[in-house]
């Protein structure tokens, strides 16, 4: 089973991709809108599915540090909503707290430069949240 998993920001949409065996999550691609124009991304999802092959996608919620949902969230949800009947696929929404900050130490860790970092960090975001969901559900 193939995934994709995202990272929503309010001009970014940070993908990565699984392997077919739905084991190990890989960068995949940052797609940009204008503020907060979600249903641009619809197509280019849609195309993306379709070309890789994608059976479920996994989206980052965003949560408060005390676990509670704000306003984030809920344009989160809604947006998994619209993916899921755009392209009739299951959107499972995982826990991204702390994602792109943890995105952001790696790639300080690896020293690369901040232009570097500001282009790649929404991709490694979504590799972080689509990697965590996986090795949750083989149990890891």
């Amino acid at each position: 089973m193939r995934y994709l998993g995202l990272d929503l920001g309010t001009k970014t949409l940070g993908l990565s991709i699984s392997d077919r065996t739905g084991t190990i999550a890989s960068t995949y691609k940052t797609l940009h809108f204008n503020d907060k124009d979600y249903d641009s991304l619809l197509i280019p999802l849609k195309e993306i599915v379709e070309e890789e092959q994608i059976e479920k996608l996994v989206l980052g919620l965003p949560k408060n540090m005390n676990n509670s949902l704000g306003f984030r969230a809920e344009e989160t949800m809604e947006f998994a909503k619209k993916i899921e009947e755009y392209l009739n696929k299951e959107v499972i929404l995982q826990d991204e707290r702390l994602s792109t900050i943890e995105a952001e130490h790696y790639m300080l860790e690896a020293d690369i430069s901040r232009k570097k970092r500001k282009q790649k960090k929404d991709e490694l975001a979504a590799n972080i949240i689509l990697q965590t969901y996986l090795d949750r559900v083989k149990g890891r």
